[in-house]
């Protein structure tokens, strides 16, 4: 089997990702990179950082916030959170699905929290999280709720809140208000506030909410997804629109859930942009170019940022940017 995605790269990362003390990381090496036979999946959700994480979690399915609570509405967004947090990792690094119970139960939980509307509400009080509904969105899809009505529910409500391009913000932020009027807006009760459509897109937000479409399998193929993905590429490398994640440093710093090249570049890898798109080509060559000597990838490529021994979080990373490239340098995975 040819791995001729390997040439464009400086070092061969696979070698390293066997390295990583957690065997998922190797376990999917082996899967996707190699394509080798590996033991069935539900191997992976019996490895002790899986039940590490499954051991807290409550009986409704979500787990429990530790630490200062200066959220006073909803009564469960702090539950909200923990469970977004725990339910991504275990589905996007694990690869969890609803045979798993703990993630049919924590997707229960999310779904609990769904509006008449359609939205994941109470990240941001009683304001509409339009990003935050979209990547959760993502990972329900991923762990096999495609298909659930509630799903499509939240599908429409998303496209029923873009901006007149097509692209996403998040309302609170269209709205000119100062930090301190959006935090009491976001932190305690307070009418939903629309956004005004007449404001441009934000790409970091639009990245988030164009991941729940990217993950579908019918509706990553709407005119909707493509206008949002042709919006999100073209302001590759660019500050954003907002004063929240402006700068452009953000596009490159891989941190948690928050956008960036490679969360865009899974994105139009999954809505079948090639890489002989332009934007597509400059994001590739860019990860290509920054590779380091010892194979992985930096979390932070902000130029003060200090570059510290491996974290398990640079595996994942690698494993991911390995999948990207593999995909669009062969067509495979």
């Amino acid at each position: 089997m040819t791995q001729d995605w390997l040439l464009h790269l400086k070092v061969n990362p696979v070698p390293v990702l066997f390295t990583c003390p957690n065997p998922a990381v190797q376990y999917f090496a082996r899967r996707d990179l190699l394509c080798e036979a590996v033991e069935p999946i539900s191997h992976i959700w019996q490895l002790p950082e899986v039940e590490k994480i499954v051991r807290k979690q409550q009986p409704d399915g979500s787990w429990k916030h530790s630490g200062k609570e200066t959220t006073t509405y909803p009564s469960y967004h702090y539950q909200l959170v923990e469970t977004w947090k725990n339910l991504r990792i275990i589905v996007e690094h694990y690869d969890a699905s609803r045979n798993l119970s703990a993630a049919e139960k924590a997707a229960e939980f999310m779904f609990s929290c769904q509006t008449s509307q359609g939205d994941i509400r109470g990240m941001l009080g009683n304001q509409y999280a339009t990003y935050y509904t979209g990547a959760i969105l993502a990972v329900l899809i991923k762990a096999g709720y495609a298909d659930d009505p509630r799903v499509a529910k939240s599908l429409d409500w998303l496209l029923s809140m873009r901006q007149n391009d097509g692209g996403w913000s998040i309302p609170v932020l269209t709205r000119g208000l100062t930090q301190q009027a959006i935090n009491n807006l976001t932190s305690r009760y307070a009418e939903s506030l629309e956004p005004d459509r007449s404001k441009p897109f934000s790409h970091n937000w639009t990245d988030m909410a164009l991941r729940a479409f990217a993950a579908h399998p019918t509706r990553r193929h709407t005119k909707e997804a493509h206008k949002a993905a042709e919006l999100l590429k073209s302001s590759f490398f660019q500050p954003d629109t907002y004063s929240s994640y402006h700068d452009a440093r953000y596009w490159v710093r891989f941190m948690f859930w928050w956008p960036n090249l490679v969360t865009a570049l899974e994105s139009l890898m999954l809505l079948g942009y090639s890489r002989d798109d332009v934007d597509v080509q400059k994001g590739l060559v860019w990860l290509i170019g920054n590779q380091m000597p010892d194979g992985l990838w930096r979390l932070d490529y902000g130029k003060d940022v200090k570059q510290k021994a491996p974290s398990v979080e640079q595996y994942w990373l690698a494993l991911k940017i390995a999948k990207i490239l593999k995909h669009f340098y062969e067509g495979r995975v």
